[in-house]
């Protein structure tokens, strides 16, 4: 058998990357070296997650991975990400110099895997999407019943009511999401972080914070590691 592929995983903190640097795991073909995050500098938290960098080194400590940060400027136009990106990726080629692949969370909306693909061509790499055409409902589900834990840290209030925000994503969740939400939030319903499960060495001491508005839309809760300074 020939050796496992090195892959990096594009990292946000929520469920659906975690789903996907599972199956890598279980996969002999692939040898996950590292995560890639988008930061917007100007908030000092994950991009559109609204998770804290402090939070994040925890996930990356917690499962044993180098963590390495893509900062954007805000606001963040397609080409400004675009040269960050690049850029970052070629700082991780540097550290694995036969680094030619970087894995998503995508689960089925083509045109975002297609532009993707189309970024990534240009840059002499490839996209890699271990979840891809997966029921998800079924793909929900199973998370939960893998003893993973999460919770929403953000809501858009045109799809999903302002309440969300900030409750576990757990069967009770599942079952009083509306009809029209999609069970992982892939139309971008809600957001979420992972913060203990079977992937983690420790789980992360979260606890709960303000709730607020952004953009007249964008519902934001924060948590932050219990055993920091609250602020």
């Amino acid at each position: 058998m020939s050796a496992p592929r090195p892959v990096l995983l594009a990292w946000s903190g929520g469920k659906d990357c975690l789903m996907a640097l599972q199956r890598l795991r279980a996969d002999p073909a692939w040898r996950v070296c590292g995560l890639l995050t988008t930061v917007t500098g100007a908030f000092d938290r994950v991009a559109m997650h609204g998770i804290r960098r402090s939070v994040l080194h925890a996930q990356a400590a917690a499962l044993a991975l180098p963590l390495l940060e893509s900062v954007l400027d805000w606001p963040a136009s397609n080409t400004s990400y675009a040269q960050t990106f690049a850029a970052s990726l070629e700082q991780a080629r540097v550290a694995t110099p036969d680094l030619a692949h970087i894995a998503f969370g995508d689960l089925f909306l083509a045109d975002v895997r297609a532009w993707r693909e189309e970024l990534l061509a240009d840059l002499g790499w490839k996209g890699v999407f271990p979840l891809w055409g997966s029921d998800t409902a079924a793909l929900a589900r199973s998370f939960i019943a893998a003893g993973h834990q999460a919770v929403l840290t953000c809501v858009d209030t045109t799809q999903l009511d302002a309440d969300f925000s900030g409750r576990a994503f757990d069967a009770d969740l599942l079952d009083a999401l509306p009809a029209n939400v999609d069970p992982c939030g892939e139309h971008g319903e809600f957001h979420t972080l992972c913060h203990e499960g079977p992937l983690f060495a420790q789980a992360l001491p979260i606890r709960r914070g303000t709730t607020l508005l952004r953009e007249q839309r964008f519902q934001y809760t924060d948590f932050e590691l219990a055993d920091h300074p609250a602020g």
